[in-house]
Formats: structure tokens, sequence, C-alpha cells
């Protein structure tokens, strides 16, 4: 018969093994992309979702510089694009955790008050891509400049048309909330085109017939895609379905073009179609190159985040804050025009130097 004490001392044992497993299982199943020491500095980076390889680009950005830096880093992400409940709770829990930053894609305005909360808690709050509204909201932003990015693509549009009349597809973000990627773009292609804009931060406002640039135009519809494959071809499928000429597709992104091919294809209206997009990632580069796309300008995720990752590791190391780029309110990570089709007085790149910088 055992006595009490060596039962006790058994359950000790038992009770200790249980624990080392535990702590090994967590560390194994952890997100902590930096070093992990405890005088690591401490950032979250919060992307829209993990769906879009635009995001996962920059959270593969975001890991190689914390190594470099010394940075203990965290990544969340929105279960889809306009997920605001899942960034407000990563946000919450990197106040929780005393972290020295974060790094953040805002899902929409729900998120601008959890960002307040993390600033008023000592946390130092970078945007990458998408600044939220009021862009003061956040220390700084570091992103593509989205309206140059759209205004390209308008541009070369419009040289591409030579004088056609142009019946065009307005391919956007969403259609229940505003955020500043999304009027940007949109804004800054009707700008290229030469078209004119009332609100500058509200989509399909415009008028719906006139002259751009280099002629006569008319715009068929203002449809959201959330900025995803299927929500492309369903938005297009609906454009169609209100004028079947359709000859200019304007896209907020490249897997939300993809999608609007797709629609086109099955409709037997893919020839003679003009898609543009903003983007750059390898496979909307191999779209343009096969001629699914005109041309994409190209914006450098991978750069926003191991950017955004050093400036808060140098603010823990020596107190110095980041800055904006000259005569912009946010750090301008750089554009591109790529197509394989070049236009007089449009900048671009063909598609084999798209590809030797692109992502994803």
């Amino acid at each position: 018969m055992k006595t009490p004490s060596a039962h006790r001392r058994r359950f000790a044992a038992a009770a200790v093994a249980v624990l080392a497993s535990t702590l090994v299982l967590s560390a194994c199943g952890s997100d902590d992309s930096g070093s992990g020491d405890s005088s690591d500095v401490g950032v979250s980076l919060i992307v829209k979702t993990t769906s879009n390889p635009f995001f996962v680009a920059m959270q593969n950005g975001a890991k190689k510089a914390a190594k470099e830096h010394g940075v203990d880093l965290k990544l969340a992400a929105g279960k889809t694009d306009g997920d605001e409940d899942t960034q407000i709770q990563a946000i919450e829990n990197a106040i929780s955790l005393g972290q020295k930053g974060i790094l953040i894609t805002p899902n929409g305005p729900a998120v601008v008050d959890a960002i307040e909360k993390a600033r008023d808690a000592g946390l130092f709050v970078i945007a990458l891509d998408t600044p939220p509204d009021p862009a003061d909201a956040v220390d700084i932003t570091f992103a593509t400049d989205n309206f140059k990015a759209g205004e390209a693509i308008g541009s070369w549009t419009a040289k591409k048309l030579n004088g056609e009349k142009a019946v065009i597809a307005m391919l956007d973000l969403f259609n229940d909330k505003v955020v500043s990627v999304d009027y940007n773009r949109d804004q800054g292609f009707l700008t290229g085109m030469g078209i004119p804009t009332k609100d500058v931060k509200k989509n399909g406002d415009e008028a719906k017939s006139g002259s751009y640039s280099g002629g006569d135009y008319e715009i068929v519809c203002n449809e959201a895609t959330n900025g995803a494959e299927d929500g492309g071809t369903t938005a297009m499928e609906t454009c169609l379905s209100k004028n079947p000429d359709i000859n200019v597709v304007y896209t907020i992104n490249e897997p939300a073009a993809y999608g609007a091919y797709q629609a086109l294809k099955s409709a037997g209206k893919e020839k003679g179609v003009t898609i543009v997009s903003v983007d750059g990632g390898c496979a909307g580069v191999g779209y343009v190159k096969d001629g699914i796309i005109g041309a994409t300008s190209q914006q450098y995720p991978l750069e926003m985040a191991a950017k955004g990752v050093e400036a808060i590791a140098n603010l823990a190391k020596d107190g110095e804050k980041p800055k904006t780029t000259e005569g912009l309110d946010f750090f301008d990570t750089g554009v591109k025009l790529v197509t394989d089709d070049p236009q007089d007085g449009v900048e671009s790149v063909d598609t084999a130097a798209g590809k030797s910088t692109c992502w994803g």
C-alpha cells in the first residue's frame, strides 16, 4: 500500500510533466516571428486578411525585418476583407501585452476607436497601405500613393483608347463603408482619364457621361468587389447586365480584375475590353503579360511592412520617430506602372521589369 506522501510525490511529478508538455506545445503554436527574447521590441502586424497575397507579402516582409531588428512580432488578420471585429481584438491583445507598436491595414472606420485606445496606452501605431479616416488617427502611414496609382492607370487608359468612346465599369472595394484606398484609386483613375470628379472621398458621384481627355465617356456602374476574385466576377456580371458594350474595366486590385475577366470570358466579351488594376503582384504581372490586364500599378507591400518594423525598432532604441515624405502626409513607398503596351507620355516599365520586383 502506497503512503499519502508517495501519492503526492507522484501527483507533483505528473503535474510537472504536464506543465512542461503544455509549454512545449504553446511554444510550437506561437505567432512570434522575431527571436522572442525578453529584450525584444514587441510589435503586432494586423492585416486585412490573409486570403489576398498582398497581405501575405506584408507578413513575409515584416517577419524578415523582425529578425534583423530584434523585434518580437505577433501576426493577426481579419477573417475577410472588411472584418473590423477581429482587428479590434488584435489591437486589444497588443495593448494587454504591453507592446511598443502596431502595424495595421485598417479594415474600416470602426477600428479607429481601438487605435486611439492603443495610442493612449503608449503604443506607436503605423497604418500600412490604407490610412484610416481621419489620417491622423495613427502616428504615421506607410503606403502607396493610391491616388497616383489610380491616376497612372487612368492616364494610360485614356491614351490607349486613342479617342474611342469609353464605356466604363468601375469595380470598387466596398459599398457599405468608406476607406481611403477605395476612393483614392477610383478618383485617381477618373482624374487620369480626364473625367471631372466631385467629392474626392466619394465614389460614384461624378457625371455618368461626358468627355474625357480623348473623347466621350459613359460610366455604366460602380460595383463593390470586396477586393476578391468572386466579388469581381459578380460585379462584372452585374455591369454587363446593364450594358454589354463595356470596353474599359477599372478594378480595385488584381484578384477583382481576374474575376472580372472570368465574367467577360463567360459572356464572350473579353475581346476588345481593357482591364486595368492596382497591385503588381507576381500573378498580376503574369496577367499583364498574358494580355488579361492591360496595365497595373505596382506597389510594394514588403517594403511597407519592413520599413514599419524598422521604424518601431528605431523608435524603441533611440526615440527616433519616422517622418513623412516631403510634400505628403504619409511615407510614400513608391509605385510603378507595369505594361507591355507603353503609351506616349505615360511612364511605365514592362513585365520583365515588373516580374523582378513583384511579390506573392
